[in-house]
Formats: C-alpha cells, structure tokens, sequence
C-alpha cells in the first residue's frame, strides 16, 4: 500500500471528498482528455449485490478468449490498484500517478470528487494499456454514476437490486432500481437479473421508453443440475442464445450461481462485438475468475472466510450459502459494520440463520464505523452461542474467537473491515 500513498494524497488533494451526484463535472473532465472511456467497447455494470463478482466472470472470459480486458470495480480492500486489473493483473503505483497526473492537470477550474477522479485516470490507464473490452462496475446508483458516460456501450447488466444507499438514491426500491435501470441504451442489449419480480415491468418499461434490447435472466434462462461445495460450484446453463452443460466455477456459494447466469447472459449478448468468444473459452474464464472479500476462504484449519456483505440482501445470502456448504458446523462471527448501515437487521439475519458465537468489532481508525458498543447493543435482543463480547480491533475478535476453541469463524460485515483484515492479520 505504501507504493500508493502518493496516489492517494493526488486524489485526495485535487478532489472534493464527497459523493456528489451528477455527470457534469466528469464529463467536462474526460472531455478536456479526449475522452479516453470511449476508446474502447465496454460492458456496463449496475446493481447493489452480485456487481463485482458478475464483472470478473465477464472479464474472466473476455481475456480467456483473447481480447485484452479492463476490469474496472469498487471499492478497493487493499490497495486503489486493484480498481483496474488488465488481463487480471494489476498496473504499477507510477503508472497510476501518471494517468491521475494527467487528469489533475487539465481539470482547470473543475473540483471534481474523488471517484470522478479516480475514474478518469481509470478510463486513461485503459487508454494507455490499449484495452480492447472494457469491464466497467458503477461506484453508486447507475443514472448519475460517474462510470456512465461511456459511449461505446455494447452490453448494460443490471445484478440484483435490493435497498442500500438510500441517503443518496431513496429509501424505496422503486426509486433505487429505477436509477440503475437508467444505464439502459438505444439498441443496446440490457440484461437484468430479475431476481425482483416485482420489478421486471419497469425494468421492460424502461428498456421500451430508451430503445434498449431487454434480456431477463431469470425468465429466459434456467440451471440445472447445480452442486455447491466449498470447493467450487457446477451447474448447466441454458438460455436462447447459449447452452454449455457442467461448467465449473470457484467463485463458491449459491448466490454465485446466479450472479454466473447473469454473467453468462451478458456474455451470450455480446458474442456479436467480441466474435472471438467460444465455447472453451468460456470455460476457461469462468474456471479462473476470482472475486476477494467474497466467501473468500483464507484458512482451511481452523476454517477461515471473510465476506465483506453489508446490506440485508447480502448477509441473507451469506448466511444461506455458508449453511448449505457447512451445514454441520457451528460458527463463530466477527462483526463490523458502518454506522449508516442496518446492522440490527443483519445481525438478526445472522443470528436466525447461523445461531453463532458473536464478536463484535470495528474498523479501526475510521469514523464512519459502528463502535462495537453499537453493535453489542442491537444484538443484546437475541439469544447468542455465546456471551457476545467487543473487540478493539478485528484481529483481537478473530484471536479471542480461536482461543475460545472455534474451529470455524466468519468475518463479515463490511468490505472496509475485510479490507483491513487482510493488510493486517495473519491468517
């Protein structure tokens, strides 16, 4: 991380350090660049669960069939580097800084935020690195994301969508998909998840209005013959337009099969701009893909995973999948979570679900964490496998839950946390 200190004091000083909504800052920015997102076909992704995972399948698949791939995602866990991996790698901090440096010194009078900034050195390292398919995941919202003014869109994806940022996009699902749906395109194909029923008419209502090509995967695809283990996922896939039978995954748990499907609807969409896309090499790709954070295992002995869902969409899939892959196990759970999340109500999902041991922790050194005091609050109302207690720091939690004889612990609550978790635990 060290490499990068430098890039973020750049961002960090050239930026306004807000969410603010709205594309007319970021495009005078990229427009002052020569527009450097529209020098590439790209993929564009939205949603509130399932984004990251769905666009490194994608990718995955793209490099595998020979195209050379940006894959652009948020946030990072470790290092502002892993926000842009070409063909799956990572670029350099100096190559960072140079293509930030650009950005910072055409902006004039413009201030934009930090993920605008961010944002446009992306779109120019994509440039420099001469991409040919771009992976493009929005930071927030869809409609007003600074990732949606690309204009050689071949594909909007829309992965589930559930309530969460409702400072910034509502407090109704209605209103929230109604942003994402947005992105959609004239004569562009536009795959939804539709893992919502009810909201497939707007999704259709919306793809009528702007002219796009509507794909729902969850009417005009099925999977059949699914295992789960904690060692991979196979299922068959089939839709209009692609079959492909016992195709193996590592991105583990059940709610990675859809975010699979949608993947794959995406990519039977886009086989028309990128030709070179095949049978083995979608095999491959998604044979390869990988997705941190994410019922990520670290240790198999004591049994280790970090998740970093934090929305009750997310810990409710969580939850489900780690008991189906470990149905006899008794977990222990360290916790955090931010303050203007619902951690009560992920708690009580957790606690229905896995009736585990809790530790409670936060992030340190940042504000917008819950103290474990918060936590240990809003879980007084349930009956734990333990006398919950609060930890100053996530590794104390995951130290004092091993001492305490657990051979199975789950560090979840906030990709922050995992973040910090994997820069300063050993596991």
């Amino acid at each position: 991380m060290k490499d990068f200190d430098a890039l973020e004091k750049l961002l960090y000083t050239n930026s306004d350090n807000k969410i603010i909504p709205g594309l007319e800052r970021i495009s005078q920015l990229l427009q002052r660049m020569d527009n450097p997102q529209d020098s590439f076909k790209s993929v564009h992704i939205v949603g509130t669960n399932g984004k990251g995972s769905t666009g490194a399948f994608i990718s995955s698949v793209l490099s595998a069939s020979g195209y050379r791939t940006g894959f652009y995602s948020s946030p990072h866990l470790e290092s502002p580097g892993e926000r842009l991996l070409i063909d799956g790698k990572e670029l350099t901090a100096d190559e960072w800084l140079e293509a930030v440096n650009f950005a910072v010194s055409v902006r004039g009078e413009i201030v934009p935020s930090y993920f605008e900034l961010l944002t446009a050195g992306a779109f120019e390292l994509a440039r420099r690195s001469g991409i040919e398919a771009g992976v493009i995941e929005a930071g927030l919202g869809g409609k007003l994301d600074a990732t949606n003014t690309m204009s050689n869109t071949v594909c909007s994806v829309i992965a589930s969508v559930s309530i969460d940022h409702t400072e910034y996009l509502g407090p109704t699902l209605e209103g929230i998909a109604g942003e994402k749906f947005a992105v959609v395109r004239e004569n562009v194909p536009a795959v939804f998840s539709g893992v919502d029923e009810s909201l497939v008419t707007m999704f259709l209502e919306t793809c009528r209005e702007k002219g796009a090509l509507p794909f729902i995967v969850s009417r005009q695809t099925r999977t059949e013959n699914v295992k789960i283990t904690p060692e991979g996922n196979t299922f068959d896939f089939y839709s209009p337009e692609l079959e492909i039978r016992d195709l193996w995954t590592g991105l583990i748990g059940g709610y990675q099969v859809r975010n699979a499907a949608l993947a794959l609807s995406a990519i039977s969409q886009i086989r028309g701009a990128f030709p070179k896309i095949s049978e083995a090499s979608i095999r491959e790709g998604m044979m390869s893909a990988k997705w941190p954070g994410r019922l990520e295992i670290v240790s198999r002995n004591p049994l280790i995973i970090l998740d970093g869902g934090h929305n009750l969409d997310g810990v409710r899939n969580l939850c489900r999948s780690v008991r189906d892959l470990w149905p006899e196990r008794k977990f222990a759970v360290v916790y955090a979570a931010m303050k203007d999340k619902d951690y009560a109500g992920n708690l009580a999902e957790i606690n229905a679900t896995l009736r585990p041991k809790l530790y409670a922790t936060c992030v340190p050194e940042m504000s917008r964490s819950a103290s474990p005091d918060d936590l240990l609050e809003a879980a007084g109302k349930f009956e734990w496998g333990n006398v919950p207690g609060g930890f100053a720091t996530p590794d104390e939690g995951v130290r004092k839950a091993i001492d305490d004889g657990n051979d199975s612990v789950l560090i979840c609550g906030s990709l922050y946390m995992i973040g910090w978790v994997k820069r300063n635990c050993r596991l």
